[in-house]
């Protein structure tokens, strides 16, 4: 792939993950299991690590934290460091994963163990924070919201990789 197309990618994804994170905010998930979210803006981590690179989706994920928090007013706070530590947690683990088992491990899995894993980064964070360890017994509520939502995003990854593939590269 180009430089040039790559990069307008990355941006792109970025920018859309942006539009995900705010849509995801008026999304009323928190009544059934506060902080919890469906994930969209993970979509485009994931499309990012396998349609470009997996330095590509982790660009996109480090420009899109950076981004919302500063719109939000966020940046450097509790909320930045609790959506950084877990994004990173999800995104390290999907990949390693996509790297060294892409052929056994479907799109929808790896995003399955990104959900999983983005929430035992946040929970630890907050652990941290708060000097307590009592907040992991959130942990397996967080897990089962995780899996039908990772697998979801996953699903809608695939779609999506699909257009993209026939369209971009053709």
């Amino acid at each position: 792939m180009r430089q040039t197309k790559k990069i307008i990618l990355i941006g792109l994804l970025a920018g859309l993950g942006l539009a995900l994170a705010a849509v995801e905010m008026m999304i009323p998930m928190s009544a059934a299991v506060p902080g919890a979210k469906i994930g969209l803006a993970n979509l485009v981590n994931i499309i990012g690590m396998v349609f470009i690179s997996i330095s590509a989706g982790f660009q996109i994920l480090i420009l899109r934290i950076i981004l919302s928090s500063l719109l939000l007013g966020t940046f450097m706070t509790i909320p930045f460091f609790m959506s950084l530590f877990g994004g990173l947690a999800g995104y390290l683990v999907m990949a390693a994963v996509f790297y060294v088992a892409s052929e056994k491990v479907s799109v929808p899995g790896i995003s399955v163990l990104g959900a999983v894993f983005h929430n035992v980064g946040q929970i630890t964070t907050a652990s941290v924070i708060m000097a307590t360890t009592s907040i992991f017994y959130y942990l397996p509520y967080l897990t089962l919201l995780a899996v039908p939502t990772g697998l979801g995003i996953g699903l809608i990854a695939v779609f999506s990789l699909r257009y993209l593939t026939h369209n971009l590269n053709s």
